[in-house]
């Protein structure tokens, strides 16, 4: 991989004239393929596009029904109140909640993390404990674990991958111990697309009475999560990666869990009482929503929520699957690209390297065809560290991506290819 200066083939506008392709099924169903059908959006490991059921109901919110919650006696306010509190409810029954007060809304993942690692495991910790993750995560379930393990004495330990990009699961079982008191793995890997098979490393866990989070934001738009089968503790995902909008998140807790998580921000709305002595709060999940709510965001997570929930997801899997094999196959088949790991339980998340180029000048090179992916580490540099990686260029599919769109990326790569050989 060169270390020289980066060359950008950009372009001025979002405009690709080279290429304009019939929508398929799915992808009608977005206002932004009807904006750029020649668009081959290649990046869902990062965001999703949003259905136009979503964009509706955030449009019709701001419209026609704006008011704060928990707070007016007037109409518009309760009727907002009671869309927020349906939302939280439809997010519980998508996961299999016992509850809507297992579910509490937060920015996204990274948050809902945070709020575990400091407002539950913090004062849990001691020295001499150990905090388990795996070397597979994303920055936001890795570093909030690494500084506390720093702030406590404790030890935080790793799960390694084997050759083929999968946890070691005999490792991992190595790892868990009495002194483990969390274990915090992603349910797919936003890099290498490793599917890991987190009830078997729940059932671990539990063994050790060590409790488990789940980091659910590459996962929960289309396979299952039933927090009853499961089991697990703590559950996150981003309104964002499943067609809902940026800035709204979902973090749920065990019933067990429930009376253990503190406030993580201080202000109104999640108190009980306030004197100039003392302050006391209402429990979990009001607890974690001080100050005024992402309403709208909560009501178009309830939309991207209802979404998913009228499609076939055993058949878009089956799809997506499909889709995955034939883009492996592409990939493997042209000259100069190598992907980097291929797991046995796979999703449709690849990262590759192309012999001697950049991966920005890869992806800027993928943009002027109306390709979009994904370039650099992408939030997961202990991992690259490990593989021997710097960088890599990622591709990462949804049920609007098709066939044609993944014969126009190796089109692509094999211009790039030609172009600077």
């Amino acid at each position: 991989m060169r270390n020289n200066a980066i060359v950008l083939f950009v372009v001025s506008s979002v405009s690709y004239p080279k290429y304009r392709f019939k929508l398929n099924s799915y992808s009608t169903q977005f206002p932004v393929f009807e904006e750029y059908p020649e668009l081959a959006y290649l990046d869902n490991a990062a965001t999703t596009q949003r259905p136009k059921a979503v964009i509706d109901a955030i449009n019709k919110f701001y419209i026609s029904e704006n008011a704060n919650i928990h707070r007016g006696i007037y109409d518009l306010s309760n009727q907002a109140t009671t869309k927020y509190e349906a939302a939280r409810q439809a997010v519980a029954d998508f996961i299999g909640a016992s509850s809507a007060s297992n579910i509490g809304f937060t920015k996204g993942t990274t948050e809902s993390v945070n709020v575990v690692a400091q407002s539950f495991l913090s004062k849990r910790l001691n020295q001499g404990d150990n905090i388990v993750v795996s070397i597979l995560e994303h920055h936001a379930n890795f570093i909030p674990w690494q500084m506390l393990a720093k702030e406590k004495g404790a030890e935080l330990r790793v799960i390694p991958i084997d050759e083929h990009g999968d946890l070691n699961m005999p490792a991992y079982k190595e790892l868990v111990d009495q002194n483990t008191k969390m274990v915090a793995v992603n349910h797919i890997s936003n890099t290498l697309g490793t599917i890991n098979d987190i009830a078997e490393i729940i059932a671990v866990a539990h063994t050790k009475d060590a409790p488990v989070m789940i980091d659910a934001a590459q996962s929960v738009s289309m396979y299952p999560l039933d927090a009853q089968y499961l089991k697990y503790d703590f559950l996150a995902f981003s309104g964002h990666k499943m067609y809902g909008p940026f800035g709204i998140g979902v973090l749920y807790v065990a019933d067990q869990h429930l009376s253990e998580i503190g406030p993580y921000n201080y202000g109104g709305g999640m108190i009980k009482e306030v004197t100039i002595e003392e302050t006391t709060f209402v429990k979990f999940p009001k607890n974690l929503e001080a100050g005024t709510s992402n309403v709208a965001g909560v009501i178009g997570l309830h939309a991207a929520v209802e979404y998913i929930n009228q499609l076939d997801r055993a058949q878009i899997q089956s799809e997506l699957s499909e889709l995955s094999q034939y883009t492996e196959e592409l990939l493997q088949s042209i000259p100069g690209v190598k992907v980097v790991r291929l797991p046995k339980h796979h999703s449709g998340i690849f990262s590759i390297e192309v012999e001697d180029i950049h991966p920005h000048d890869v992806a800027s090179f993928l943009n002027k065809d109306g390709i979009a992916v994904r370039a650099g580490m992408h939030c997961t540099q202990p991992l690259l560290t490990d593989i021997g990686v710097p960088a890599t260029v990622r591709i990462s599919l949804a049920h609007y991506n098709d066939k044609s769109q993944i014969d126009r990326l190796k089109a692509s790569l094999i211009e790039l290819i030609d172009f600077w050989s």
